[in-house]
C-alpha cells in the first residue's frame, strides 16, 4: 500500500513539473504566448523615412508600420495591439536572438548569410541598391567611387555589397540612419550607398542630391523575420502575406505612406509584390 501511495504522489509530482517547464511553456506555442500577452512586438526603424520613423507627435508611421498595425488587427482584431522596438540595422539579428521582439518589419533585406541566423518569411518588396550624391558631383558609376569615400551603414546589405566587391572604396560607417544622411550632406564623403527605395525618397527631400546610380546589384526582396526555430509564427506570417498580396493590401499601403513622397517618380510595381 506504501508504494502504492509513493508512485502516486511522484506521478502528480511529475504532472507538475511537465506543466510548468520551459518545454511545456514551448509546445503550448509561440502563438498563444504573443495572444496571451495581450499584444505582438514588432521591431521597426525609427529613423528612416517613408518605411519607419516618428512623426512630430512620437508616433510611430511608415510602410513598415502600417504593415505591423495590419498584422495586429488580424490577430487580436485591433491594429493598436502592437508594441513598437526600436533598432538600428545592425541590431535586427540580435533583437530576434535576444527575444526583444517577435517580428522584425524594419526593411530587412534576405540574404542567405542573414537566413542562417534568423528566419525569412515571405517577401512584401523589391529592393536594390542606390548610391546618392550632390547634384554637383554625381556618381553615376561605381568606378568613379575608386579611392573615394562612401558612407554606408553597418550592418546593411550596402555595407556588405561594397566590402566584397569593392575592397578599393573607403567605406565611411554609421549606426543610425540620420548619422549617415548628415554625413552626407555634410560632405564627409562623395557618396552614400542605402536602399534604392530609400532614396528615392530622401533626395525628393533633399533636392540638392540625386540618385545617380539607381540600381545596384542584385534585385532583393524586403521580408519580415522572425527568431530561427519559431516555425508557429513563421507559419501564420506566410499565411498573412499571401492573404494580404492577394488582396492588394500592399498597394494600399504603399498609397498612404509612400506615394505622398514618391510621387509620379517612382512606379510602384518596381518595389511591391504583385499578385
Amino acid at each position: 500500500m506504501r508504494k502504492e501511495f509513493y508512485i502516486f504522489w511522484l506521478a502528480v509530482a511529475l504532472a507538475a513539473f511537465w506543466a510548468f517547464s520551459p518545454v511545456s511553456a514551448k509546445a503550448a506555442g509561440e502563438m498563444d504566448k504573443i495572444k496571451q500577452a495581450g499584444e505582438i512586438r514588432i521591431a521597426v526603424f525609427t529613423d528612416k523615412p517613408p518605411f519607419g520613423y516618428k512623426d512630430e507627435n512620437g508616433d510611430n508611421k511608415g510602410y513598415d508600420v502600417f504593415l505591423a498595425h495590419r498584422l495586429a488587427k488580424d490577430l487580436f482584431g485591433d491594429p493598436s495591439k502592437v508594441r513598437f522596438v526600436e533598432v538600428e540595422a545592425a541590431s535586427r539579428i540580435s533583437t530576434l536572438e535576444a527575444d526583444k521582439a517577435d517580428i522584425v518589419l524594419a526593411n530587412f533585406t534576405y540574404t542567405a548569410e542573414r537566413a542562417q541566423q534568423v528566419d525569412f518569411a515571405k517577401p512584401y518588396m523589391k529592393v536594390a541598391l542606390g548610391v546618392a550624391s550632390p547634384k554637383t558631383a554625381p556618381i553615376t558609376d561605381v568606378s568613379q567611387l575608386a579611392g573615394a569615400k562612401l558612407i554606408v551603414n553597418k550592418g546593411t546589405t550596402a555595407d556588405a555589397y561594397f566590402t566584397k566587391n569593392h575592397p578599393e572604396i573607403e567605406l565611411v560607417k554609421y549606426d543610425q540612419n540620420v548619422e549617415a544622411f548628415n554625413a552626407l550632406i555634410d560632405r564627409r564623403g562623395v557618396a552614400l550607398a542605402h536602399d534604392n527605395a530609400l532614396l528615392f525618397a530622401w533626395v525628393r527631400a533633399n533636392q540638392d542630391f540625386v540618385t545617380g546610380i539607381d540600381f545596384l546589384g542584385d534585385l532583393d526582396t524586403i521580408n519580415p523575420a522572425v527568431k530561427k526555430g519559431n516555425t508557429e509564427l513563421l507559419e501564420w506570417l506566410n499565411a498573412e502575406i499571401d492573404k494580404l498580396t492577394a488582396e492588394q493590401f500592399f498597394f494600399s499601403d504603399y498609397e498612404e505612406t509612400l506615394l505622398p513622397i514618391y510621387g509620379d517618380s517612382v512606379d510602384p510595381k518596381t518595389v511591391l509584390i504583385t499578385p
